[in-house]
């Protein structure tokens, strides 16, 4: 039944030929991640019992067949024949629940940036078990989640702002995503995740021939009022006159909001948008 993943020539006692047997099965039912209670129903077909997965798993590890994710949490290895290594984006996804990728991640499958992000950013809710562990010594892991030199970057949002997301292929998995209004959006309450305010502005002007301009509109209103009025200053700023634009510029709210939320507060008011220009050029020292 499994012929198709051949692994000969193991001395291995007869333990670490089930467990090997288990890889098989896993790979032929198309568990490239898995948990550990999947490992454990998929055990009896090859023999092994509950009491040995935890023994199976930790041997398996140990001489590469699988890599270990988290806690509970597991990947097959490149190395077992006839499997493709998980996507990164796969493997973010499966860290946490829920999740989607995001931020400059998203921004660079979306095509809006040729840099590529070397952070995996995922988008979760507050309450979400994060995995905050440093791992394999990688240095500067504290600001993130390591898995074979991937650094995994998560930011939790309240349930109710976790929306926006779509799902897509990425090579031979279907990941969730935030979506082409969504990520822009967030950078402009977080563009620190993006590289900086002027890769947001870039991405807006590559982006706007292809805005749904209801939806982003929508979203804008969801995230809040500084959101809001960013997207309008940035909108305007494009040459985008339409009836969405004109709502958000009539949108209430006391007080200028920093345009870039990561730059100084100084810089011109715009009273049409309520908010301060601290951009480059703007901004006298």
């Amino acid at each position: 039944m499994f012929a198709a993943y051949p692994i000969t020539g193991s001395t291995k006692p007869k333990q670490s030929l089930v467990g090997i047997e288990l890889v098989r099965v896993l790979a032929y039912e198309g568990y490239r991640i898995f948990t550990t209670t999947q490992a454990k129903e998929l055990g009896p077909r090859v023999g092994l019992k509950d009491a040995y997965v935890a023994e199976s798993l930790h041997h398996l590890r140990r001489n590469g067949w699988i890599v270990s994710l988290r806690r509970g949490l597991h990947a097959l290895s490149s190395t077992v024949p006839g499997v493709t290594a998980a996507h990164e984006f796969e493997i973010g996804t499966a860290l946490v629940e829920p999740a989607a990728i995001s931020h400059w991640s998203a921004l660079h499958q979306h095509g809006l940036t040729e840099q590529v992000p070397r952070v995996v950013f995922v988008l979760t809710t507050v309450g979400a078990s994060v995995p905050r562990t440093r791992r394999e010594g990688s240095k500067g892991a504290a600001n993130g989640y390591v898995i074979g030199g991937t650094t995994y970057r998560f930011t939790q949002v309240r349930p109710k702002r976790f929306f926006g997301t779509e799902r897509i292929w990425v090579g031979e998995a279907r990941v969730v995503i935030t979506d082409l209004e969504r990520t822009l959006l967030d950078g402009l309450s977080m563009p620190q995740h993006y590289g900086d305010f002027s890769e947001v502005l870039h991405a807006f002007q590559v982006a706007v021939p292809r805005l749904n301009m209801e939806r982003i509109t929508r979203y804008a209103l969801r995230l809040g009022t500084a959101t809001a009025k960013r997207l309008g200053w940035v909108l305007e700023a494009n040459d985008v006159n339409s009836f969405y634009v004109e709502q958000l510029a009539s949108l209430p709210v006391n007080g200028h909001r920093q345009l870039d939320p990561s730059g100084p507060r100084r810089g011109p008011n715009n009273s049409r948008w309520m908010v301060q220009e601290n951009l480059p050029g703007s901004v006298r020292a």
